[in-house]
């Protein structure tokens, strides 16, 4: 201890240099200190905003399958509803170019509908998935529109005649109050006036056979042929 103390008597004059040098080691490990801690607080932020954008991302292709399935809802209320189908005729005639147009849009967007929103993590795809959803939109409004503009004026005198007497006969075959066999003489004869003039999709003939069945009972529906 003491040859250190006689060193420091002899040399008090370091004091001054070396506290100079220890001040500026603490300044040094200061800024080191002060820039991890931005670095982390960077980071931090970083991950906060991928997190957000993730979310943000999510909420938008939740909100697009959304508007996908509600589009493809109503295409299925015609689908689904011969009724509907007698009164805008349009909306499954292929041969116009408005359907064909819509029909087109809602295969391409259906193909690149996600399982879950967590699928689609690129902006590219999330702008190829929007695109297609509006445009499907776009397109079933227009031929909607035109559908119910039309209705029926494509169609001859003596066609419109048979259209209004199948939606007549089918008020008959889904009516509680007719005997079993008007319904099911309403139903064939409803066919038959609908032959030639729109044609049925599949799913619309068998919620139409489900409705009619239904409404004659099980044991009564066995004998009801509509193809």
């Amino acid at each position: 201890m003491q040859p250190l103390l006689d060193f420091f008597a002899h040399y008090w004059w370091l004091v001054f240099p070396l506290s100079g040098m220890a001040g500026g080691w603490l300044r040094a490990l200061s800024k080191a200190s002060e820039r991890r801690h931005q670095r982390k607080v960077e980071l931090y932020k970083l991950k906060h905003q991928a997190v957000q954008a993730e979310q943000a991302t999510t909420a938008e292709v939740q909100l697009l399958m959304d508007t996908h399935a509600d589009i493809n809802k109503r295409w299925l209320d015609y689908e689904l509803d011969v009724g509907k189908l007698i009164d805008y005729p349009v909306m499954t005639d292929v041969r116009e170019p408005l359907t064909v147009a819509f029909l087109r849009a809602k295969r391409d967007a259906d193909g690149l509908r996600p399982v879950a929103p967590g699928d689609i993590t690129s902006k590219a795809r999330m702008d190829e998935y929007r695109a297609a959803v509006n445009s499907f939109q776009i397109a079933f409004d227009v031929a909607e529109r035109d559908a119910r503009r039309i209705r029926d004026r494509n169609f001859s005198g003596p066609e419109r005649e048979r259209l209004a007497k199948a939606r007549k006969l089918l008020r008959i075959a889904e009516d509680e109050a007719a005997t079993p066999a008007e319904r099911q003489t309403a139903y064939k004869r409803a066919r038959r006036e609908l032959e030639g003039l729109i044609v049925l999709p599949e799913p619309a003939i068998a919620a139409l056979e489900a409705k009619v069945a239904r409404v004659l009972g099980a044991g009564e529906a066995t004998d009801i042929q509509l193809r």
